[in-house]
């Protein structure tokens, strides 16, 4: 069966068994291109909560099928690929965290959204990279402990100094390999490209941005902007997309090391077979982690996430 095959019967079956693929945008192009929903990892679970679609397939990581699965409990969630994780998500353990918070009693745990659900259970509140500064500032709080990416949190931290900020040694390590020396690299090649960065890369890098923000955010800037080129500091799926979405800009990744493997997992393959009946993995939460997860989504909410 060739790939052309393949897309056309996972299009039709979806239809057929009325489920709703959602594809983050980290995921390749020929998955994008087959999903329902196609954004950040919260933006997809909003969206899978307001579809009719009582099966939900996740093209992203598990985290990710976690979030759908808190905003949407009674529907069935699956995970394209068993394998695909988050470093990042996975790095620090509920246990560690309520050890750390015995010694910051007095600190509100502001948790990324890139967290397990587990531990979100104990977290005040969740935020997403777009929102994190806009709900940092409105939290009562004047002491945060931000979990588990202290490259986004000490970019949160410089935006409301007057704060006092508690970070870990966490974060991405795909972002978090890209150093300030590469950053200079690609702007020497590329003198005329804006330089849009994702928060989760170290400040070495975010410092010589010309505009920093989530992934969704960094496309909006570039669709929206009058520049012609563009250097893209996330995942490398993202200036592909913007190859794709704006032919008459150029767009260059930062680093070819701005792959996530985790990522890149699924395969239009593991969709179909997962439509056919075989294959991915449904996530199961108790209605306790659900609903002590959901509380700090809700808390998001609230604060204008």
């Amino acid at each position: 069966m060739d790939t052309l095959t393949i897309r056309d019967e996972i299009l039709r079956l979806k239809k057929e068994k009325d489920v709703c693929i959602l594809a983050h945008s980290y995921q390749s192009k020929a998955i994008t291109e087959i999903a329902d929903f196609t954004g950040d990892s919260y933006q997809l679970s909003v969206m899978a909560s307001k579809t009719e679609a009582k099966t939900v397939i996740m093209c992203g990581v598990r985290f990710m099928a976690e979030t759908v699965k808190i905003l949407s409990p009674e529907k069935t969630v699956i995970l394209s690929s068993p394998i695909a994780g988050c470093p990042m998500a996975e790095q620090m353990s509920k246990e560690y965290i309520e050890n750390i918070k015995k010694s910051y009693p007095d600190y509100a745990v502001v948790a990324y959204i890139n967290t397990t659900a587990e531990l979100k259970t104990i977290c005040d509140v969740c935020v997403t990279s777009a929102s994190a500064v806009k709900i940092v500032k409105n939290i009562p709080n004047d002491k945060i402990l931000f979990i588990p990416d202290c490259n986004l949190g000490s970019f949160v931290a410089k935006n409301v100094p007057e704060k006092t900020f508690k970070l870990l040694h966490g974060g991405c390590p795909i972002h978090g390999k890209i150093t300030g020396e590469e950053a200079r690299v690609a702007k020497r090649l590329h003198p005329k490209a804006k330089f849009l960065v994702h928060p989760e890369c170290v400040p070495q890098v975010v410092a010589q941005a010309d505009f920093i923000g989530s992934t969704t955010a960094i496309i909006d800037y570039a669709k929206a902007s009058d520049a012609k080129e563009f250097i893209i500091g996330t995942e490398i799926a993202i200036a592909e997309y913007l190859q794709f979405e704006c032919p008459d800009k150029k767009f260059y990744p930062l680093s070819s090391k701005l792959i996530c493997p985790d990522m890149k997992a699924t395969t239009l393959v593991d969709v179909y077979n997962i439509l056919k009946g075989d294959g991915g993995e449904e996530i199961l939460l108790d209605d306790e982690t659900i609903s002590k997860a959901r509380a700090c989504i809700d808390k998001m909410i609230e604060l204008g996430g």
